[in-house]
């Protein structure tokens, strides 16, 4: 576990981002960041877990 605030993050991937975000905005969890093309090539997102984790979810395309 991390503290909230420090460096770090926890990564998962999944082929539906979008729909993966949608799921977890509709329970209630703490966004950091709503999907987003990166210049690199992904889309991905970004939560804090109940414990103030950073979680990125990344879908590769």
């Amino acid at each position: 576990m991390m503290a909230k605030g420090t460096f770090g993050a926890i990564n998962f991937a999944t082929p539906t981002l979008d729909t993966t975000f949608a799921e977890l905005e509709a329970a209630g969890v703490d966004i950091v960041q709503e999907p987003l093309d990166q210049p690199w090539g992904l889309r991905d997102c970004a939560v804090r877990d109940p414990a103030g984790n950073l979680v990125r979810i990344i879908q590769v395309r």
